[in-house]
C-alpha cells in the first residue's frame, strides 16, 4: 500500500511541474523560455491561424519551441532558440519568431537539415535527422527538395536566417525543415537575401537597447493556392519579414519586407514598408486584422520613414540603383 502511495505521489508531483523540454506545444506561453521570441511575449494576431495567442486548428497548426541540443566542453546542453508556428497540412511554417543579439563567427553549414519528431509521432524534443525507417507526414523531409527541388528551380530557404544568429551553436539551430520554406532560387540569392543583409546592417547599428544589440523578428510565408514541391511541400507566394526594437535614442522602431517568391530574371530590389504597410498586405491573405508587434512598435519610427524623405531629395531612380547588390548567406555582399 506504501508502495503504491508512494507511486501516486511522484506522479503528482511529475504532473505539476512545468513542461521544462516540451517542443510542439498547444500555446508558445505553456513554455516560459518561448515566449522570450516575442516582444512583451505578445504572439502575432493572424485571424483564422493564431488569436490571442490561441491555435484556433489545433490539428492543423503546431507552435514550435524550437529546441537545440550541443556539446560544449564535455557538456551536454539542451537551449530553445526560436519560435515557428508550423502549417502541417502546406508542411511549411506560418512563422518563426526570434530575437537578434548581433553577429558573430560562422561554421559551414551542415549537409541535412533536421526535422521535428513530435510532429510525426516521435517522442525526442529536441530538433533532430530524419529516420529513414519514419514516414514524414505532417513536415518537409530532406528527399522532398533532393527529388524535385532542381525540376522546380528551388531550394530550402531559411525563415530564420542563418545570418541573423549570434554563435555558430544558434546558426546551426536554424537548420531544421520545420524553419523553411521552397524558395525560388533567385529570389533567395537575390532581392530577399540582399535585403536580409541590409536589414541586419541595420540592425547591428541601431537596434541598440542600453547599448546591448537586441532586435525582435518575425519572418513569415503565405502560402500559394496549389504550387506544390514534390506533391506534399506548399511552394509561398509571398515571404514577409519585420522587425522591432529600442533604438540608440531610447524610442521604438520599426520596418518590413516583403516579396514574391517568383523568378528574378533581373536583379531587384525588395523596398521596406512601414508594419501598418505589412498589415494592410497581410489582410488580403487573412480574414481579419493582422497585428504582427504590439502597438507601441507601430507608432515608432521605421527605417522606412528616413528611406522616403532620401528618395524625394535625390530621386527614386537613384535609391534602386544604389540598392543592387548581391551578398551570400554569410551577408558578405558586393555591389552591382
Amino acid at each position: 500500500m506504501m508502495g503504491v502511495l508512494n507511486h501516486l505521489s511522484t506522479l503528482l508531483l511529475l504532473s505539476l511541474l512545468p513542461p521544462a523540454f516540451s517542443h510542439v506545444v498547444k500555446k508558445f506561453s505553456d513554455v516560459p523560455e518561448c515566449t522570450e521570441f516575442f516582444l512583451g511575449g505578445t504572439t502575432p494576431n493572424l485571424p483564422g491561424i493564431l488569436v490571442g495567442g490561441t491555435v484556433k486548428d489545433q490539428n492543423r497548426y503546431k507552435p514550435i519551441c524550437q529546441l537545440f541540443e550541443y556539446t560544449k566542453k564535455n557538456v551536454v546542453y539542451k537551449t530553445y532558440m526560436f519560435a515557428t508556428l508550423y502549417d502541417t497540412t502546406n508542411r511549411i511554417p506560418v512563422f518563426s519568431a526570434y530575437t537578434f543579439t548581433g553577429v558573430g563567427s560562422s561554421e559551414k553549414r551542415p549537409d541535412k537539415w533536421m526535422i521535428e519528431p513530435q510532429l510525426d509521432g516521435g517522442i525526442d524534443t529536441v530538433m533532430s535527422l530524419e529516420t529513414q525507417e519514419v514516414t514524414y507526414t505532417h513536415q518537409a523531409v530532406n528527399q522532398d527538395y533532393d527529388k524535385d527541388g532542381k525540376n522546380k528551380k528551388v531550394n530550402i530557404g531559411h525563415i530564420f536566417p542563418k545570418s541573423f544568429a549570434h554563435q555558430p551553436v544558434n546558426q546551426n539551430s536554424t537548420f531544421t525543415l520545420t524553419n523553411s520554406v521552397p524558395q525560388v532560387k533567385t529570389f533567395n540569392e537575390g532581392s530577399w537575401g540582399t535585403m536580409e543583409c541590409k536589414v541586419r546592417k541595420i540592425l547591428l547599428k541601431q537596434c541598440l537597447d542600453n547599448n546591448v544589440i537586441k532586435a525582435y523578428v518575425v519572418t513569415g510565408a503565405v502560402p500559394s493556392k496549389s504550387n506544390t514541391l514534390n506533391n506534399r511541400v506548399n511552394i509561398p507566394d509571398i515571404m514577409w519579414t519585420a522587425y522591432c526594437c529600442l533604438n540608440k535614442k531610447n524610442k521604438w522602431m520599426a520596418e518590413a519586407h516583403w516579396g514574391e517568391n517568383k523568378e528574378e530574371p533581373n536583379k531587384q530590389v525588395l523596398n521596406p514598408h512601414t508594419l501598418a504597410e505589412l498589415y494592410d498586405m497581410l489582410k488580403q491573405h487573412y480574414p481579419g486584422d493582422v497585428q504582427v508587434f504590439p502597438e507601441k512598435c507601430l507608432r515608432g519610427s521605421s527605417q522606412t520613414e528616413r528611406e522616403k524623405s532620401r528618395e524625394r531629395e535625390v530621386g527614386s531612380g537613384d535609391i534602386s540603383r544604389k540598392g543592387l547588390m548581391e551578398c551570400d548567406e554569410d551577408c558578405k555582399c558586393v555591389s552591382l
